[in-house]
């Protein structure tokens, strides 16, 4: 087995130590030296892997919850979605998620992109998955996930992101995905 060399301005990890482990987050700080030989502690936050879903419907309206988020105290509108549960599909978890937060079921999906929120600092893998449809269920919309559901025109989702109405980075990269499909004539 070969070892690639290091490259020039890879950063060398001299250890991490765990500052605190619980069910969603560790949270650990690295001792790093940068390619010059400035040494410091960076700190890291590891979170499982996250999946959403943009549903479009017919009338090009995207599937979207309002709800409270406490550590910005803000009201904002959110795609639906969640955290994977251990050895969790990410696409059967993102259906899960949207059936669950808002009463409503996925048709057919396919993954759309993947991103890291922070690569600096956080490693989450978020997957955003398109579902073109979806059947209402009957159920009321999770009361700890949502204020209220609402289908929004796919026309004024840039206008929600510019007045800060739309500021998750999944949201924020999932439906710019999809405004640069449509844009391109792939949607």
């Amino acid at each position: 087995m070969s070892v690639e060399p290091k490259r020039a301005s890879e950063w060398t990890i001299h250890g991490e130590r765990i500052v605190d482990d619980t069910r969603r987050a560790v949270l650990s700080i690295a001792e790093v030296e940068l390619p010059d030989g400035v040494r410091f502690e960076q700190y890291v936050l590891r979170v499982p892997s996250a999946a959403m879903v943009i549903v479009l419907d017919d009338d090009q309206r995207v599937l979207m919850m309002w709800r409270h988020r406490f550590i910005m105290d803000r009201w904002v509108w959110e795609l639906p979605g969640g955290y994977l549960d251990p050895d969790e599909d990410p696409m059967t978890c993102a259906a899960r998620e949207v059936e669950e937060e808002t009463g409503w079921r996925p048709r057919s999906m396919e993954r759309l992109i993947t991103f890291q929120p922070m690569v600096g600092t956080v490693d989450q893998e978020n997957v955003v998955y398109l579902a073109r449809g979806a059947d209402f269920t009957g159920s009321s919309p999770d009361v700890n996930e949502a204020e209220r559901v609402g289908w929004i025109p796919l026309a004024e989702i840039r206008q929600h992101v510019d007045s800060g109405e739309i500021v998750g980075a999944g949201s924020v990269c999932g439906l710019l995905a999809v405004l640069l499909l449509k844009a391109t004539g792939e949607l």
